[in-house]
């Protein structure tokens, strides 16, 4: 099967794209990771003491990258789902050498310019694509960048950061089936988008292009859900959305719990953190809305009140009841409506 996205040009178009870190001695650098990797496991005993979550399956070390190794690790991601989907998705159907040769590198180029721009931003991630069970990654120079610019007690920062992505890496490694069933999902999508009546191939390529598009226009009005066009899709894409809305509420629920009893100066963290979230120059604004950070952004909220009003309702062990399988995850329309989730999964509290 021919190329779809040449990868290696992709690495190395984001390596070429991010932005430089902070200054910083090999001392200092040192320090900060070693600081990390600390919080990381002092993070992930509030995590399963507030939460009553305890790992279930192994998995590997918190792992401290820069810029450019977050991108690799994410377009290695990329690479292992990608492909065999592209490869039972085309089919028989193969591109001339000269358009593939072109496409693969164009995709390589547009697929390298996204993550280049979204490696100076990220601060932690539980990457699920390139491994199983998935790793924990914290991206030092971001997290170091970010507490500079806000004035935060770099321990108080360090700590708080690492509580959101501990909780991610809980909700898998708790979860043990998480994982295939958010990869499932994803593959669901794809599947879907063989009913739109464009082949796969054109889809991708046209997704790409547009974000693309978006990080050098800053008038750029176009967004990837404009690419969803089948009822298939928009079905998928209701069950994706509103998982990860949880997941990302769920971690903000905690991260807010445990906060004020081992982090001291948390609420100017927190203020702080958020005006930065809201604020940015027009070409932030345009980037973000497109690449859909600004509906996580939203979903940060709707999520974390969602969580909160279980947990009110039924406490937190009758919250985890909906990691129990994907039936009793949360549906989109009951993210605004608690109770809803609660009168179909614990009937009785109802």
């Amino acid at each position: 099967m021919a190329q779809f996205v040449d990868w290696d040009l992709a690495a190395a178009t984001a390596g070429a794209l991010s932005k430089s870190g902070p200054r910083v001695s090999y001392d200092e650098a040192s320090d900060v990771v070693a600081d990390l990797r600390r919080l990381t496991d002092e993070a992930a005993g509030h995590v399963a003491e507030y939460t009553g979550l305890r790992s279930q399956i192994a998995h590997p070390p918190v792992r401290i990258v820069d810029r450019k190794d977050w991108a690799a690790v994410n377009i290695a991601g990329l690479r292992e789902v990608v492909t065999p989907l592209v490869n039972r998705l085309a089919g028989d159907k193969q591109p001339g050498a000269f358009t593939d040769v072109i496409g693969s590198r164009f995709t390589g180029v547009q697929a390298g310019t996204v993550l280049g721009y979204l490696s100076g931003r990220v601060l932690g991630q539980y990457e699920v694509f390139s491994s199983d069970p998935g790793q924990l990654l914290l991206v030092a120079p971001n997290i170091v960048e970010v507490e500079r610019k806000l004035q935060a007690d770099p321990r108080d920062f360090r700590l708080w950061v690492c509580l959101h992505e501990v909780t991610h890496r809980t909700q898998f490694a708790a979860v043990p089936w998480m994982r295939g069933h958010f990869l499932g999902e994803v593959q669901a999508f794809v599947d879907a988008s063989q009913a739109g009546g464009e082949h796969f191939l054109e889809r991708v390529r046209r997704s790409i292009a547009t974000l693309s598009e978006a990080v050098r226009d800053p008038d750029s009005r176009l967004s990837v859900l404009d690419l969803v066009q089948t009822p298939g899709q928009r079905a998928v894409l209701d069950r994706l959305t509103a998982l990860m809305t949880l997941l990302e509420g769920h971690a903000e629920f905690v991260m807010d719990g445990v906060g004020p009893e081992v982090i001291p100066s948390v609420e100017q963290i927190r203020a702080k953190f958020n005006r930065r979230r809201e604020a940015g120059n027009p070409l932030e604004k345009a980037i973000r809305k497109v690449l859909g950070i600004e509906v996580k952004m939203r979903q940060y909220a709707e999520g974390r009140k969602f969580v909160h009003g279980v947990v009110e309702r039924v406490g937190m062990e009758g919250f985890n009841k909906i990691f129990s399988s994907p039936l009793t995850l949360p549906r989109l329309e009951e993210l605004g409506d608690p109770d809803a989730w609660v009168a179909r999964v614990h009937p009785g509290a109802a």
